[in-house]
């Protein structure tokens, strides 16, 4: 499963482990994925995708079909 969210496109992002020495380490930040599954009322269809959390506030905010249309536009989504 790809870390990528396929509402709102966020990916893993990386950067460092800073001690109390200040040595520094390369680690990653993970986004929040989970798979999960939405009904589209216009198509009469589930439709299973990976989203963040982040993306599942967008889906509540606009609607499924909304957000899936901005996605597809931006390219996340195919």
């Amino acid at each position: 499963m790809s870390k990528v969210c396929e509402i709102t496109g966020k990916k893993v992002m990386f950067g460092n482990n800073v001690s109390f020495s200040i040595n520094k380490t390369k680690r990653r930040f993970d986004v929040n994925i989970s798979k999960k599954k939405f009904y589209i009322p216009e198509e009469d269809k589930w439709v299973t995708l990976n989203v963040s959390s982040k993306g599942i506030k967008v889906i509540n905010k606009k609607g499924i079909s909304e957000a899936l249309k901005d996605a597809k536009a931006k390219g996340f989504v195919k």
